[in-house]
C-alpha cells in the first residue's frame, strides 16, 4: 500500500529492501527504527514510520513526496 501512494504522488525511485530475505538489512532497521513491523519508510534519509503514518502525512499535505523513498519491507515478489 506504501508503494502504491508513493508511486500515485508521482514517485519514481523507491529502493525496497526485503528484510525477509537479509538479515542484516532487518537488523539495520530495527537499529535505525527501534521497530519491527514492516513496512519502514525513509525519504531522503528521514525515518517517516510504517503506512500508517505516510497516509497522514499524505492527507495533511505535510511534505513532499516526490523525492528518494527506501522502503524495508518483507514478503514481496520481484514482480511488486
Amino acid at each position: 500500500m506504501a508503494e502504491r501512494l508513493l508511486k500515485a504522488r508521482g514517485v519514481e525511485h523507491i529502493e525496497k529492501i526485503a528484510i525477509d530475505k537479509d538479515p542484516a538489512q532487518r537488523d539495520e532497521m530495527i537499529q535505525r527504527t527501534g521497530l519491527r513491523t514492516v513496512p519502514q519508510i525513509f525519504i531522503d534519509g528521514t525515518h517517516i514510520g510504517g503506512y500508517d503514518k505516510l497516509a497522514a502525512l499524505d492527507r495533511n499535505e505535510s511534505f513532499d513526496l516526490n523525492c528518494n523513498c527506501k522502503e524495508y519491507d518483507g514478503n514481496r515478489s520481484p514482480d511488486d
